[in-house]
């Protein structure tokens, strides 16, 4: 990637310092709001300009560029607009901004614009094409491959969620002298190809141009959102974005509950009324199921966490003749998977449920106050099921939790605060990593000195082992109660009741896959390392969670060029992510970082112990105390990393290739 670094007509003595942050000049609408959310996510730091507000600062020559310790000193190594010329073409601030990236060679993003000669396109009306996007097939052209979207296999679709929506509408047009397309789609309607996204050089300035509008959460931008960026900072930039996948599958030696398709509730709960739970076939792996687990693992080299019950487990055994081949086979390949303590027998460890009445509430002491588990029984979960796991020679890292249905954490709205028992047992078993519900909690938290780690729940219930039990529960969620339904869907505003019910025969691998698979890609792609969850009882039976992975992986494959695999963090791996993101947003919060490029020499300040992360070219090296070593890891063609200055080092010093 080449990089444009310094002015054109500074003299080596004055090569300038450009600051490593982004100008953003907002307008409100989704497209720059899109860029803006990647910049935050990424941790890259972006100074925002609300066109909308009277009290906005004026874009002047001062406002972008100074001067530092006698250095010319440009303050935005990028900058990002609604259109090519939003403060009207031939203002006194657009002019400023034009002389500003002439003058440093600062590149600019077009977030949305239409097809012109003024951004370096032909007309529509010149053999090109303007309308609705949603399903036309779009691919990353040699030029885009070479430079910012080289992570990219070539092909993808745009979304097309709803016929009867138009989702994304766009502007194909043929480039004009200056105008290297990146991202190209045949003509609808016509011959050839036309441009959705290119570089327009002229003037001595660059621009990417966009000529399609999206959104944050579309997949055409969430795959285009890294290359966006890359241009945009010349492959040179604070913090870093990874492609992140992790399945815990929970409840494993246990049985999971059945639904039950006449009764549209599940027995043994307290409010299933009248199913019990007796005389119901409970769903639990087989010792097949488990060496099939082992085998898809070796096939898609994919590692699932296992997050087990071992007093479940026994007392399964004990009431199954004293013998237990599924975990036999589970121990047997053991090393293959990671492992999670799950408690010994998965009780709820919050308030004590009163389940008299529904839904259930929190049981009360004499004087009023809510009774709790006791932090020794908490404690004796925790570490029953950890010396078990021990004693069997599993691999674990006793500072990751998880607990039976996230209990002990707050659950709106009957237990509004965390069990004030659960920080103390936390921390007499060494737990730093205690999971949460992402539905409920998205954020991570402390408690106590653990830190929570929101996973994604999927909408693979644990409570059905068959494809048709699935649909049969799905359709009780998910249509109204004229079609059957329960009817939830119309009360609730943030859900959607389905058309028709599915097909129990079809419904699953039609409809089911394909959305769960396509919400779980949406987050693989979108910087968020947060696992998902299903249960063991969606590897057993129809082996029903199987269909969704496979879908995850092979579109991500499909997707994606072989320099950027997914990620498969464990559970520390991912708190630890979240944790640093979380300081080092803080410090830039706080005004704390200074970083600048001068030439080919980074230079990153932070406060003591922040770690910084950084994005660079291939070939990047660290100054050491003596010598340089090789910057980060590799990852979609740059490298990055998390790191911190050398000792005796008060700064970062990274040394980009020439």
């Amino acid at each position: 990637m080449a990089l444009g670094l310094g002015a054109p007509a500074a003299s080596a003595a004055q090569e300038p310092r450009i600051d490593l942050r982004v100008l953003v000049v907002d307008n409100g609408d989704s497209p720059i709001e899109a860029i803006t959310a990647q910049l935050k996510s990424t941790g890259i730091p972006y100074t925002r300009v609300n066109l909308n507000a009277a009290d906005r600062p004026t874009i002047t020559e001062t406002f972008l560029s100074d001067t530092v310790d006698g250095r010319p000193r440009a303050r935005f190594q990028g900058v990002v607009l609604p259109n090519e010329a939003p403060f009207g073409a031939g203002s006194a601030e657009q002019a400023a901004l034009e002389s500003y990236e002439r003058t440093y060679g600062i590149p600019q993003v077009d977030a949305y614009t239409w097809a012109h000669p003024g951004v370096g396109l032909d007309y529509t009306s010149q053999g090109g094409w303007a309308g609705t996007l949603d399903g036309r097939a779009a691919s990353v052209t040699a030029a885009g491959r070479a430079g910012s979207f080289g992570y990219l296999d070539g092909a993808f679709t745009f979304e097309d969620h709803d016929p009867s929506v138009q989702e994304s509408y766009g502007y194909v047009a043929r480039p004009r002298t200056g105008f290297t397309s990146y991202v190209d789609v045949p003509v609808p309607a016509g011959t050839g190809t036309g441009s959705l996204v290119g570089e327009y050089a002229h003037d001595g300035r660059r621009e990417l141009v966009v000529t399609f509008a999206y959104n944050q959460y579309q997949q055409q931008f969430r795959l285009l959102a890294r290359g966006i960026v890359e241009w945009l900072t010349q492959g040179v930039h604070l913090g870093q974005s990874r492609n992140y996948f992790a399945v815990h599958v929970d409840d494993v030696f246990a049985p999971d509950s059945r639904w039950d398709t006449e009764r549209n509730c599940t027995p043994g709960d307290f409010d299933c009324v009248g199913g019990d739970g007796e005389g119901t076939t409970p769903i639990r792996m087989t010792d097949a199921d488990a060496r099939y687990a082992a085998q898809w693992q070796r096939e898609h080299g994919f590692t699932l966490d296992m997050v087990y019950n071992a007093g479940s487990g026994e007392e399964w055994k004990s009431e199954n003749g004293g013998a237990d081949p599924t975990a036999d086979q589970l121990l047997a390949d053991k090393a293959e998977y990671r492992w999670i303590n799950h408690t010994y027998t998965h009780p709820y460890l919050g308030c004590e449920q009163d389940t008299s009445t529904v839904p259930w509430s929190c049981a009360k002491n004499a004087d009023g106050s809510t009774r709790y588990m006791s932090r020794a029984d908490i404690s004796a979960q925790i570490r029953d099921n950890h010396n078990w796991g021990v004693a069997k020679g599993l691999p674990l890292d006793r500072t990751e939790l998880v607990t039976g249905e996230h209990s002990g954490l707050k659950t709106l709205p009957q237990q509004p605060d965390d069990n004030p028992n659960l920080a103390g047992a936390l921390a007499d078993n060494g737990v730093r990593w205690i999971a949460s519900d992402n539905s409920r909690e998205p954020a991570q938290r402390p408690v106590g000195s653990a830190l929570t780690v929101p996973r994604h729940p999927m909408n693979v219930y644990y409570n059905t082992g068959t494809e048709a039990e699935m649909v049969d529960e799905y359709n009780w969620v998910y249509t109204s109660a004229a079609d059957g339904g329960s009817g939830v869907c119309e009360d609730n505003p943030t859900s959607t009741c389905l058309a028709d019910p599915l097909d129990p025969a079809t419904g699953y691998d039609a409809y089911i896959v394909p959305q769960e698979a396509r919400t779980a890609l949406g987050h693989v792609i979108a910087n968020d390392p947060r696992p998902h969850y299903a249960h063991q009882s969606n590897l057993a039976e129809d082996r029903t969670l199987y269909p969704v992975m496979d879908k995850v992986l092979t579109d991500y494959a499909a997707l994606f060029a072989d320099n950027t695999p997914v990620e498969n963090p464990a559970q520390a791996a991912i708190g630890t992510e979240f944790q640093r993101r979380a300081a080092w947003q803080s410090a830039l919060d706080a005004g704390r970082v200074t970083a600048y490029r001068i030439g080919t020499t980074v230079t990153v300040t932070a406060p003591s112990g922040t770690r910084i992360p950084v994005t660079a070219p291939e070939g990047t090296t660290k100054q050491l105390v003596l010598g340089t070593t090789a910057f980060g890891t590799p990852y979609a063609g740059q490298r990055s990393a998390w790191t911190t200055p050398e000792l005796l080092h008060n700064a970062l010093t990274l040394n980009l290739p020439t």
